[in-house]
């Protein structure tokens, strides 16, 4: 379940370019209800992205947002409940990581979901029931 973070250069502290995905990551496998399923917790990694600082945009206008684009089968962070407790630890360890003076309407958080079978991992097609059977298997 890739997570992408991208940030302007000189936004994120240089601890926060290393850590910010793994504690990501861990927030997602908390919000998901999977903390210890060995399946759940090897799908989940991402990319960090840092781009200079005219390369980032809001509003039409040169912004120092920090986004955090989640994407996931359908079955992920099925509930509303599920979905805020993720947006709101990210937006959390964003500001944790962040230089100071960092707003936080310059985080934005965004969930994709994937339609059921448009999800694979090592060239295998999984639907959300054998996405779910799968961590079934590893609890």
């Amino acid at each position: 379940m890739p997570i992408t973070l991208t940030a302007p250069e000189g936004v994120l502290t240089e601890a926060g370019e290393r850590e910010i995905l793994p504690r990501l990551s861990a927030a997602l496998i908390e919000a998901s209800g999977a903390t210890g399923n060995s399946f759940f917790t090897g799908i989940v990694g991402g990319t960090v992205h840092i781009l200079p600082i005219d390369r980032i945009y809001a509003g039409g206008a040169n912004r120092p947002v920090v986004m955090v684009e989640l994407k996931l089968p359908n079955i992920g962070l099925a509930t509303d409940e599920a979905r805020g407790n993720f947006i709101t630890a990210a937006t959390r360890i964003v500001a944790e990581y962040c230089v100071p003076g960092h707003k936080p309407n310059n985080t934005w958080i965004n969930i994709l979901n994937a339609p059921d079978g448009g999800w694979g991992i090592g060239g295998r097609q999984y639907s959300g029931e054998a996405l779910v059977a799968a961590a079934k298997a590893a609890a």
